[in-house]
């Protein structure tokens, strides 16, 4: 039976790894913080969970044991992480290290978290210039793209078969942030309206977790050193995204585009506004064997079910974006969308004649 290891895997890419994996045989230990995060699906089906700080190299050594087919770092955010799993690859027959596409800059140096965003000449490739290395705070927005540079450029000159991954806004349950809540909660709360800036044509590429976890599969079996992209088959934008989840909780609602000048203060924005398209090429991956588990609209179900489940009290409920949660609060002004709705000729969608 082949083993694999995954550092945080009760975060989303962890979860789809470890279950894609388990289904297809393997023995899969998780590594994590905290226990109460381990969900009870993944323990039932036979994962295993040790916990055990990530910045603690002898604690997973322990883990590692007498090593793993398949090593998972869904954790490595600074040449500091990179360097204390140095001692884990010579156990590891194949290595993986979650970056992001944060790494990647246009020609004029602009990235995902610059002031101003970035215009590709196209999809990107791999071989699309990154960011420099650096060492200022990862939490930061513009620290967390030179720290992952940094990160990668130890572990692929390590000389080992590690494989660089950089997905684009992961979607999947126990997601951090859970970026489709903006849609979630506004379909629970059954809201007449949904406001879209850019008119709801922005377009940031979506990661599956599903479809990372299938990539991951993919490369334990081609070990080798490499850097892969991995998103969804799809580039849904906002638009498509509202609506997705919006027919996935039996909900409808009219849908109003804003122009640039009505999304000036922040109306109508979403996690996948972008005034040029961000699109990852996945030839590279699929070169490498690699398909899909599903496009955009079949592999959200499950972050839009397990949102749904955790609002209702199910599992997650307490780790869902608070009303003063600092990212979504912006995102769910449903205030300044009144405002804007009352004021237009006809009124609010709903409101009396």
């Amino acid at each position: 039976m082949p083993r694999a290891l995954v550092l945080g895997g009760t975060g989303p890419i962890g979860r789809a790894t470890a279950h894609r994996l388990l289904s297809a045989g393997w023995q899969v230990d998780l590594v994590g913080r905290d226990p109460a995060r381990m969900p009870a699906a993944l323990a039932a089906a036979g994962a295993r969970f040790t916990a055990a700080d990530r910045a603690d190299t002898a604690a997973l050594l322990a883990v590692l044991g007498g090593g793993a087919d398949l090593l998972v770092d869904c954790v490595c955010f600074t040449a500091a992480d990179a360097t204390g799993l140095l001692p884990l690859l010579d156990g590891a027959g194949s290595t993986v290290m979650v970056s992001s596409k944060a790494v990647y800059a246009d020609a004029l140096g602009r990235h995902s978290n610059s002031d101003e965003p970035p215009c590709f000449d196209g999809p990107v490739h791999e071989t699309q210039a990154t960011l420099a290395p650096g060492a200022m705070d990862h939490r930061s927005r513009e620290g967390y793209g030179p720290n992952k540079v940094a990160a990668e450029q130890v572990l692929l000159d390590s000389g080992h078969p590690v494989t660089v991954v950089r997905p684009s806004r992961i979607h999947g349950p126990g997601a951090d942030p859970p970026r489709e809540w903006v849609f979630v909660r506004r379909a629970l709360d059954r809201r007449p309206a949904v406001l879209l800036a850019h008119r709801g044509a922005g377009v940031v590429h979506t990661t599956a977790a599903a479809n990372l976890a299938a990539l991951v599969e993919r490369v334990a079996a081609v070990p080798g050193r490499r850097v892969l992209n991995s998103a969804d088959p799809d580039a849904p934008s906002a638009r498509q995204i509202a609506r997705t989840v919006a027919a996935r909780l039996g909900h409808a609602w009219e849908e109003v585009l804003l122009d640039a000048a009505q999304s000036a203060g922040g109306l109508g924005r979403t996690p996948w506004d972008a005034p040029h398209p961000v699109v990852l090429d996945m030839s590279a991956a699929e070169a490498l064997g690699y398909r899909p588990a599903g496009d955009h609209a079949a592999t959200v179900a499950d972050a839009v079910d397990w949102l749904a489940g955790a609002a209702r009290g199910g599992e997650g409920q307490h780790r869902l974006p608070g009303p003063d949660d600092p990212y979504f609060a912006p995102l769910l002004d449903y205030a300044a969308e009144d405002r804007y709705l009352a004021a237009r000729p006809g009124g609010h969608p709903g409101s009396p004649e």
